[in-house]
């Protein structure tokens, strides 16, 4: 597989069949692009299992911490490394020895090992390296769009947000609706102004 370029439809593929995802270097702290990523995924109907061992006994927006891969205790669809590249073959090794083992390693924007990848998928599992399953969900489901971006479309007018229980374009159904509180907020600073 060629790991420098995806099809759309790679993508959509692992994003539209996986149910459980473990984040190995999932944070709770807010500001970390791991907390975002795990927030994001699990608004949109995934069920995400936080891997850390140095926050163990706390949780991430209601998901108990695990250790490890192996602390889990059932199986998981796909395990996103949230790593530095360095650190990947080892959450591969311990990947495989899962029974049985997730259907996918992901590996970050950022994050690529080629001897961990050629390692997963001779034991027939699917690869993504450097990538950010929140960005391609939000690029692939066109959410990104509703924020203006990459929408090839100039407009003055604001798209409107998502709704609660709206049918995106993976055939998932949006449980936070999509909205935030700063774009709640910037919508209502702008209805404040008007």
């Amino acid at each position: 597989m060629n790991h420098d370029a995806y099809a759309d439809s790679y993508i959509r593929e692992i994003l539209g069949g996986v149910k459980s995802i473990a984040m190995v270097g999932a944070s709770p702290v807010n500001v970390r692009p791991s907390y975002f990523a795990f927030k994001y995924l699990a608004q949109r109907g995934y069920d995400m299992i936080p891997v850390n061992p140095g926050h163990v006994g706390k949780s991430l927006l209601g998901k108990p911490f695990v250790a490890s891969l192996r602390d889990i205790g059932h199986r998981v669809d796909m395990v996103d490394i949230f790593r530095n590249s360095s650190h990947i073959m080892p959450v591969v090794d311990e990947a495989l020895e899962l029974t049985p083992p997730p259907k996918i390693i992901w590996m970050q924007l950022g994050a690529r090992d080629d001897a961990a990848a050629a390692k997963a998928e001779a034991a027939g599992l699917k690869v993504v390296m450097n990538r950010c399953p929140k960005i391609e969900y939000g690029r692939l489901s066109s959410e990104i769009s509703w924020m203006g971006v990459n929408s090839r479309t100039l407009s003055s007018k604001r798209a409107p947000m998502p709704t609660q229980g709206m049918r995106l374009s993976l055939n998932r159904t949006s449980l936070g609706g999509g909205e935030t509180t700063a774009s709640d907020r910037a919508a209502k600073n702008k209805n404040d102004l008007a």
